[in-house]
Parts: structure tokens; sequence; C-alpha cells
């Protein structure tokens, strides 16, 4: 089959074919399936997980948070675990087409509107979570600082400002970023499209984009200088997240490492969505002249890597609980061991370091149905991490007379449910309407080859 030969790209593809192809599955022109079957069906399934979270949501502003399982000692549930979790998976974009633009790692082209598409998608659902948690959304604008009649400044210490700032230039950055990246691509469309409506919309999309030199020479450094800003942005943003929990003096939050963990952490999610969302689609749009299984194998050994930085935070979390003087942190380790959430802990290191150890050999990173098993558990496994890591902190305290524990309501999980319908619907529009490949870069590739 072709590309499935472990190349980057197959020998046989041309820029015209590559323009063609894109084309035509984004444009359905006449004579072609407007919309596939599998489109149809995984749209569906979104759509119904997505109207649970709607009504989750709606429950949640007319009878307020008491329908969440928070409580005292445990004041942080599903609502903060789920924005780590998802702002996490939103890295994996960033890191494929930023850093590695800047690294010059040619595989990345056939990867980096798709993981950018995966960074918005996640990220919008990571914002919900931040402003349902403030009690009164309907103020979220409170935390900007800005001048008002009744003297209201945003608290600077609080651990929700620094969320709020940073989702707001990740999310700003990334937008523009992938927008920017897009603005070749929709000229194309435009000039290809058939039907008026077509040319309308992607017409007005391209901002008058034509491909001029001077457009061109203005373009490349640009694109450039925003990779430059979006690669340390990524880290910056995940060490904020880090530090809400550093900062706070709650056991087991209090550590250094904290920041670097989340980092660590990040590179795990996002490689794993990229790869979960790579290994179907690449064969539902017949992506695998572009996609090869020479993508496949990168991602699985980045994804390995990840791996090994997670186990080595792992690693280092259990050193500073036993060598330090702290008797709490060394009874919170303990109930992690074998208390109440021991299943959380033990699911957590068997998803995100013992699977993910397979991948050292080739044979299994080639293993396509594998790899994709892996990946879904090192995002449950995340999730799980994101779970202890919250939960078992806030119930084990400093004050065995102040423990308690955590159980999740119905409203919590529908609202997880309705997120992950959230980021399935806007992935699959995007994927109807925008082309999954970056043509220009693509097809600058594919003329620069002998």
């Amino acid at each position: 089959m072709a590309g499935e030969d472990g190349r980057i790209i197959h020998p046989d593809e041309t820029p015209h074919s590559l323009t063609e192809r894109i084309c035509v599955a984004t444009l359905r022109p006449d004579g072609g399936r407007w919309t596939p079957l599998w489109w149809w069906l995984c749209m569906g399934v979104a759509l119904a997980l997505l109207a649970g979270g709607v009504v989750s949501v709606a429950w949640l502003f007319y009878a307020g948070l008491g329908i969440w399982g928070i409580d005292w000692p445990v004041a942080w549930g599903f609502d903060i675990l789920n924005y780590v979790w998802w702002i996490a998976i939103a890295s994996g974009g960033t890191f494929i087409s930023a850093l590695f633009f800047l690294l010059r790692a040619p595989w990345r082209t056939s990867l980096n509107r798709l993981a950018e598409s995966l960074t918005l998608c996640a990220a919008l659902c990571a914002a919900i979570f931040p402003i349902l948690h403030l009690g009164r959304p309907q103020f979220f604008y409170w935390l900007f600082p800005y001048p008002n009649t009744m003297g209201l400044w945003a608290q600077f210490r609080s651990p929700l400002v620094w969320d709020f700032f940073a989702i707001l230039a990740y999310v700003g950055c990334s937008v523009m970023f992938w927008y920017f990246g897009l603005l070749p691509d929709l000229a194309t469309l435009r000039d290809r499209a058939q039907r008026r409506w077509q040319q309308i919309f992607y017409g007005v999309l391209a901002l008058g984009f034509r491909g001029s030199g001077l457009q061109w020479r203005h373009y490349q450094p640009v694109y450039g200088l925003m990779a430059a800003l979006m690669a340390p942005l990524v880290v910056s943003v995940h060490s904020i997240v880090g530090m809400d929990f550093a900062g706070g003096a709650a056991t087991g939050w209090h550590s250094t490492q904290f920041p670097p963990f989340f980092v660590f952490g990040a590179g795990l999610s996002g490689f794993a969505i990229v790869l979960l969302a790579v290994i179907p689609l690449r064969r539902a749009m017949g992506l695998q002249p572009y996609i090869t299984t020479w993508h496949i194998d990168v991602l699985g050994r980045l994804l390995l890597t990840s791996s090994l930085c997670v186990a080595y935070a792992y690693v280092m979390d259990v050193f500073s609980a036993f060598y330090g003087p702290d008797a709490a942190e060394r009874t919170l380790f303990a109930f992690r061991l074998h208390g109440l959430y021991a299943p959380i802990y033990w699911g957590t290191i068997l998803l995100n370091i013992v699977f993910p150890q397979f991948l050292w050999w080739r044979r299994v990173r080639l293993n396509q149905p594998v790899v994709w098993l892996v990946c879904l558990g090192v995002i449950i496994g995340m999730w799980l991490e994101r779970f202890q890591i919250i939960v078992t902190s806030l119930a084990r305290t400093q004050l065995p007379s102040a423990w308690g524990q955590y159980t999740p309501t119905f409203w919590e999980w529908s609202l997880l449910g309705g997120t992950i319908g959230l980021f399935l619907t806007t992935f699959l529009l995007l994927v109807r309407f925008i082309p999954m490949l970056a043509m220009a870069e693509m097809r600058a590739m594919l003329g620069d080859r002998p």
C-alpha cells in the first residue's frame, strides 16, 4: 500500500497529486460523496455526549455547586482535575508544530495541521472548567485587572488568576498560530472551489492571500517568529499550572518539582492524543501516502521518551516523601499505595509507565492497534494521575481530624462526557471543512525532494 514502506512521503506523490487529493477531500466537488458515513456516525456520538454536558451545565447554573461531590476538605474535584487534564492534552500540537519546526524536523510537516487542530479543541474544553469553578461564572470578567466603579482588582496571589492569564495567552496565541499557518491553504481552497458558497467562505477566511512573492517574503519570517514564541509558551503555561499546586501548602503539593513534572506530563498526553487521532484518521481519509508508518514510529519514540521523563518524576516523588522530614508526606504516600484510592495510583503507574515500555521495540511501534491501545491507556492514565494528585492530597491534610474523601456525582461525570463530546464535535467539524495537511508546506517539501 502507498505510504506503508516507512518513508516520510511516498515517492510517487507530487505537489499536484497532493493538492488534488486534499482539495477533493475538503471541497467534495460534483461527483464526489458529500460526507462519508464514518463522519456522521462519529458526529452523532459526539453530539450525544455534548448534549449531556449542556444539560449538566444548565443544571449547575440552576442548582449551584452543591450538585457536585466537592466538600471539605476536598474542595477541588472533577472541575480542576479535568482542567489540568485537558490543558495537558492541548500541548501536543504545540510541541509538534512549533518546537519541531524550529528543529527543522521534516516529518513534522505531515502532522502539524492535525496536531494544531487537536490543540485548539482541547484548549477550548480546558477553558470551561476554571470559569465553572468560580461559583458565579457570569462574573468571570472580574479576573481581568480593569478599572471599575467598585474598586475591585484581581488578586494576583490567587492561582485562579495565574490560570486565567495562562490559558488566555495560550489559547489566543494557538489560534493565531493555527490560523496564520492555514492562510495559504485557505487561498488554495478558494481558488479551486466550484460552489459559490465555498468560494465566498474560503475567500473571506483567506484574507486576500494570493501567494505573491511579497506576501511569501512577509509570511515566512512571521511564521517562524510565531513558532519561536509558541515553543517557550507551551512550557510556561504548564509550569504555571504546576505552580498552582507548588504554591499551595497542601500535603504532597508544596514541591519545586511540580512545574517540570507537569511539563513532562503535558508532553506525554500531547503525543498520545496525536497518535490516538492520527492512526484511525489516516486510514479514514486516505492519508497513508503522507502520514506513513515513519511518522507513527517517530511519535511512538517521543511517547516513550515522555513516559521515561514522567517515570523519573514519579521516582523523585517517592524519594522526596521518604527522604524528607515531613511525616504527613509519608502518611499521604502510604495512603496512595494502599488506601482508598490505591487503584487510582497503581492504574497511573501501569498505564503511564509500564505499558509504554513496550514501545522500545520497533515491531511494537509499527503495530498500529497496539500503539493505539497504549495511547488510549496513557490518556486514561494521565486522568488518573490528576485525580490522585488533587483528590488524595486534599483528602489527607496535615490534621487527621480533617481527613475526608471525595466521590464524584453523576453530574460531574456528565460534564466530563460533555467536554469529550465538545472536543470530538469541534475536531470533526475542522476535519470536514479544513484541510488536515498543510498543503503549502508539503508542496515546498515535495518540490525540494530529488
